[in-house]
């Protein structure tokens, strides 16, 4: 039994030279169905809303409100929402594509193998351009996020303090913290959609009709659960940012 598995997303196609993999097109994908519905829902609002709605207001304001009692206060919450909250959406949206039917397999183009053509679609997060990606939009706004709100001097002395040994070690500890977080942020969510879309393939390669139900189900909670951390991780970061160095 052979199985086509690549690290890599495979090349459908250049744009001006540049790849375009099957990766990036899921990607363009998911971009275009939140914009569609931001727009569509935008113009659906109204002063009495009916149930749908509702239930997206309730949504958004439980997460607003979550947010405004993790910064303790209601202008930041609303200045980062809309990040918090389209870093969740986009992640969450990319780890559920890859269960719509067909996914793996409408398509068939671009450079083939042995017989066996990409697909042109993949989920996004198994590739690590694409987590590598959204881990420096949050690692560059949680900095930029210190800078703004503490000032430079305040916030570079919490990784570069020399008023003794103790607080210059601890500095040099919350600096190489700071780093790892692009390597932590990437890596985890890369690794646990890469695995599971691998062992729903096996899966259903050996036993084809009792288990992929529920392992695709569990999956369906990891992709959501894998969103929520990323999104909550960035929330929790920014906190940390802006919060002044106690002495």
């Amino acid at each position: 039994m052979d199985f086509h598995i690549t690290i890599a997303p495979e090349k459908i196609t250049e744009l001006w030279g540049l790849p375009i993999t099957n990766t990036l097109i899921t990607s363009w994908v998911v971009m275009a169905i939140l914009i569609l519905f931001a727009i569509f829902f935008s113009r659906k609002i109204s002063l009495t809303p009916g149930r749908v709605q509702n239930f997206i207001e309730a949504i958004f304001e439980y997460v607003l409100d979550f947010m405004e009692e993790t910064f303790g206060d209601k202008k930041l919450a609303r200045t980062f929402f809309p990040l918090i909250t389209t870093l969740f959406l986009f992640i969450w949206l990319g780890n559920w594509m890859e269960f719509l039917p067909g996914f793996h397999s409408i398509g068939l183009t671009g450079e083939c193998d042995k017989s066996v053509c990409a697909p042109l679609f993949r989920s996004m997060n198994t590739d690590l351009n694409v987590t590598i990606a959204l881990a420096i939009i949050s690692f560059v706004v949680i900095q930029v996020a210190g800078f703004r709100y503490l000032g430079p001097l305040s916030y570079l002395k919490k990784f570069f303090d020399f008023s003794g040994p103790l607080n210059f070690f601890i500095g040099v500890i919350e600096l190489v913290s700071e780093i790892a977080r692009l390597i932590s942020f990437s890596f985890r969510l890369f690794g646990n959609i890469f695995a599971g879309e691998i062992l729903i393939l096996l899966i259903t390669a050996l036993i084809p009709l009792a288990l992929p139900v529920p392992l695709m189900a569990f999956e369906l909670f990891i992709g959501f659960i894998q969103a929520a951390i990323f999104a909550l991780l960035t929330l929790f970061f920014i906190k940390i940012a802006i919060t002044p160095k106690v002495h």
